[in-house]
């Protein structure tokens, strides 16, 4: 039988705001917009305490809660939906109201105690979730939080279930991996992104499928500022020996391994991956090759491929970290004016995207057109 230390209504609410992709600063900012001047104010650490059943929100603020939430006050603070606020709360694995019906996430929870339970329904929620965790503007912080809960229950599933599923959630475990290191790159944590990585590889040649871990491979060869140029060629080539690849996956490992060149200052060799990548369909020739001359020392030719080219539809820390690359190129190439207007948007939407690997590229941006711009970077 599960039970937990704390209210059911602390324990759901604790899981609505982590299916939401919050932290607790969020949800304090979203009441407080949510207030105006008419509500009451939000007591200090009151989300914290609320969760841990210390203080029950006052009326005041349980409207606000189920304003913010979208819930009804009975379903957040009675409900229904005991055995699943329970499982939630206590594997950490996100509450995504509305995404599952009742019965779906009842099955799933009964199965938590019985891992032998899992089958396709199993693999099939695990999809889901990873792809509801896949959202454009979270910050990467937050979905590495939500992220690490649902391998963990990926993993407590596989090593007892039926052999029919063993193997589409051992894939699963890789792909939730690849997303955690991808997220602890975004978010600046580079040794944790290297051992999340590791690991992506470790049960990618578990599974015995060749693209499965072709694609773990690729994803290390694209931790370009948490893994040494080494470390990148040799992913993207072992990805590369790999037979039956498609070409654009061929494609962009040539495309890391040419930055991985230029980052470790070999021209030729860089030269010489571009030159193959634009062979293959799906090359992103300007992006590309800006990003390396940049790397090369010649931001010239970096400027005059991005001269306009359309701001990238990426998740927003993505877009945040190309704008800073964009803005490093234009400060190295001394075009002032542009430099500062894009490195001021990149701050911008790093900031609000907690985008740390955009804001390390900013801070090497430096505008040394007049006295005071010399003694300023964007960081």
């Amino acid at each position: 039988m599960i039970t937990i230390d704390v209210p059911l209504w602390a324990a759901r609410l604790r899981a609505l705001r982590r299916g939401r992709l919050w932290s607790r600063r969020d949800l304090e900012e979203r009441l407080t917009e949510a207030a105006g001047e008419t509500e009451p104010g939000l007591p200090t650490d009151a989300v914290h305490a609320w969760e841990a059943g210390e203080r029950r929100p006052d009326p005041g603020h349980a409207e606000l809660l189920c304003r913010v939430f979208g819930v009804d006050e009975a379903d957040l603070f009675v409900g229904p939906q005991s055995g699943t606020t329970l499982w939630h709360h206590l594997t950490g694995i996100p509450l995504m109201p509305g995404l599952f019906p009742e019965e779906e996430e009842e099955r799933v929870g009964r199965a938590i105690e019985r891992p032998w339970r899992a089958d396709a329904g199993t693999v099939g929620y695990f999809e889901w979730v990873l792809g509801a965790c896949s959202v454009p503007n979270a910050r990467p912080a937050d979905l590495v939080a939500a992220l690490r809960p649902v391998f963990a229950g990926i993993e407590a599933f596989r090593r007892d279930a039926r052999p029919s599923a063993r193997g589409p959630l051992l894939a699963l475990a890789t792909r939730d991996a690849e997303l955690i290191s991808g997220m602890e790159h975004e978010a600046g944590d580079a040794p944790g992104a290297r051992a999340w990585s590791d690991r992506a590889i470790r049960e990618a040649r578990e599974t015995g499928d060749p693209l499965t871990e072709v694609f773990a491979l690729i994803q290390r060869a694209e931790l370009v500022d948490a893994a040494e140029p080494g470390e990148i060629v040799e992913a993207a080539v072992a990805a590369r020996e790999r037979t039956g690849l498609p070409a654009e996956v061929a494609t962009l490992s040539r495309r890391h391994e040419a930055r991985a060149h230029a980052l470790a200052g070999e021209v030729e060799l860089c030269h010489r991956c571009l030159e193959e990548c634009l062979e293959e369909p799906g090359g992103r020739r300007a992006e590309l090759h800006a990003s390396c001359l940049v790397d090369l020392g010649r931001p010239g030719g970096a400027v005059e491929l991005l001269e306009g080219e359309p701001a990238p539809a990426a998740p927003a820390y993505l877009a945040a970290y190309v704008l800073a690359r964009k803005a490093h190129a234009y400060a190295e190439a001394h075009e002032r004016d542009e430099a500062a207007d894009l490195a001021r948007r990149a701050l911008v939407l790093a900031r609000r995207a907690g985008a740390a690997r955009a804001l390390r590229e900013l801070g090497r941006v430096h505008l040394p057109s007049t006295p005071e711009a010399r003694r300023h970077s964007f960081v």
